[in-house]
């Protein structure tokens, strides 16, 4: 019996050896700037645990199809700290103002994401927006627990979804 051809429209995982070499060079980059001299000893214990943390990384993170657009991540990130600033400001607003309108409930979005890291990241992110945090989640749809649904927290959810997906290239296709 012939395998089933794969689908052209999901790109293939880089293999194990590149993505081996890829995270291994940027652990010793990591390593590198974290060390404030470059002793033939310390360069010895730096490679060591950097073969170490690259072998850790391949079993716990195997290898996946797509990658991660730098320059949209980078403009991504002002976007992650102010919505992290604004959080704790509304939840602190809620905290102090007893008159703060409260109408807390629940929300399920239907997210793009498959379940996996692109879909724990969106997850992981849309924990920081106002009044609203993840609590469940099943093949298509994560459930929120939301301070006020008289917000537009699905509004938002798409709005990061969106964002996100700009900084992730191929490896994730939305979910019809």
């Amino acid at each position: 019996m012939k395998p089933a051809a794969a689908d052209p429209a999901t790109p293939a995982a880089p293999s194990r050896r590149a993505t081996a070499v890829v995270r291994g060079l940027m652990l010793l980059v990591l390593w590198l700037l974290l060390m404030p001299s470059l002793k033939p000893a310390d360069l010895g214990v730096g490679l060591v645990a950097v073969a170490a943390g690259t072998f850790a990384s391949l079993r716990l993170l195997p290898p996946e199809a797509g990658h991660l657009r730098l320059g949209a991540l980078f403009g991504f990130l002002p976007h992650f700290l102010w919505q992290s600033v604004l959080a704790g400001v509304d939840v602190a607003r809620r905290a102090l103002s007893p008159r703060m309108p409260l109408k807390p409930g629940f929300i399920v979005y239907k997210v793009g994401f498959r379940p996996g890291l692109a879909r724990n990241e969106f997850s992981s992110i849309t924990s920081l927006l106002p009044g609203s945090v993840p609590v469940a989640e099943s093949e298509h749809d994560i459930t929120y627990h939301c301070l006020d649904l008289d917000a537009p927290v699905a509004e938002q959810l798409a709005a990061e979804e969106l964002r996100l997906r700009r900084a992730l290239v191929a490896g994730e296709r939305h979910h019809d």
